[in-house]
């Protein structure tokens, strides 16, 4: 049997896999699902201001994110974007700058490529299909460009990863993908994990958590292949590293460092320890891998909304659109306060 058919025989298996999970959601939560009107009220607070929102509009709020991760990832691996018929909805649909497929040289990181894409595009349909057609918000903008001023390029810049006017490209190379990818795939984890307190509805906790466990083996798997690959090329890593500054540069977390185990809202993939260590009875202070960021008791760390949006709009200042969502996201959670 042919590789291509043990792929295709896979990818179906998938498929069908996906599809059963879709069914017994739609069965879970059919009966509760959330309309604009019947959602229970809550406080969202910020540093800045408060504001009611609903389980609907957590949902929301996580449906726009997972349009831009669908869309990354599975221009990246197939070189197509989501179905037209899974971008409408409540707001302006907007259109998808940008994305190519990748090249992918390593067959290793060319499936793990298009297992986060398929898991990816799940994630639209099931939030789409829990909210309800008359809940569910549009597509906005999303920019997934390559350019001089393209919000990825924004991004690299202001990490250092190439100098000031000049072009990122996160589908040229496997490399340069997993760099892409790791600009948002840790917020995704921080941001579900922070939405979860808000959620009232017992079933979209439970379901929010699902989508966090999965949200979280993906980023272990984009910080674990950077962090082996850059043991032969260092670049890697330390240019991970520095993304992860730069984030943390935009959401008000806290200065990054590399010392093992500071409580930072966002870590890099490497950890400086200053304690010696003895490596063949050598006292030496080492570089060791920090594949899952944690606090001091193991917990995974939460942002709020408005840290996420700084992060992807790309300000640390006040914003309601800008980076990856040029016009704003759609919905009611789409503003951010400047970051403390």
């Amino acid at each position: 049997m042919t590789e291509s058919v043990h792929l295709i025989e896979a990818l179906d298996a998938r498929v069908e896999r996906r599809s059963e999970r879709r069914e017994f959601f739609k069965t879970a939560l059919g009966a509760a699902a959330v309309t604009a009107a019947g959602a229970t009220a809550l406080s969202f607070s910020s540093s800045a201001a408060a504001q009611t929102i609903t389980d609907a509009d957590v949902l929301n709020f996580a449906l726009n994110l997972e349009y831009l991760e669908a869309q990354f990832y599975s221009y990246a691996a197939y070189g197509t974007g989501l179905d037209n018929s899974l971008l409408s909805g409540i707001g302006t649909q907007g259109a998808v700058r940008g994305g190519r497929q990748v090249n992918f040289t390593d067959p290793i990181v060319r499936q793990y490529a298009r297992e986060i894409a398929q898991d990816e595009i799940a994630h639209v349909k099931f939030l789409r299909t829990a909210l309800g057609t008359s809940a569910a918000v549009a597509q906005p903008v999303i920019d997934v460009s390559v350019s001089p001023t393209s919000a990825f390029s924004v991004a690299a810049q202001a990490a250092g990863l190439v100098p000031a006017g000049t072009a990122f490209d996160p589908y040229a190379s496997d490399e340069a993908f997993l760099l892409g990818a790791f600009i948002f795939e840790d917020v995704g984890v921080t941001a579900y994990k922070g939405a979860a307190p808000l959620l009232t509805s017992k079933a979209y906790l439970e379901a929010a958590a699902g989508l966090l466990a999965v949200e979280a083996y993906h980023a272990a798997i984009v910080r674990t292949t950077l962090y082996g690959k850059g043991i032969a090329t260092p670049s890697l890593r330390t240019s991970a590293d520095a993304i992860s500054k730069a984030r943390d540069s935009l959401d008000g977390g806290g200065a990054n460092t590399t010392i093992f185990g500071t409580n930072d809202i966002d870590q890099g993939i490497s950890s400086y320890s200053a304690t010696p260590i003895n490596l063949a009875t050598t006292q030496a202070a080492v570089t060791v891998s920090n594949i899952v960021p944690l606090d001091s008791n193991g917990v995974a760390y939460s942002r709020s909304a408005s840290q996420v949006l700084n992060i992807v709009y790309l300000t640390s200042g006040a914003a309601s659109a800008g980076g990856f969502y040029p016009n704003g996201m759609n919905g009611n959670i789409k503003t951010s306060t400047a970051a403390a």
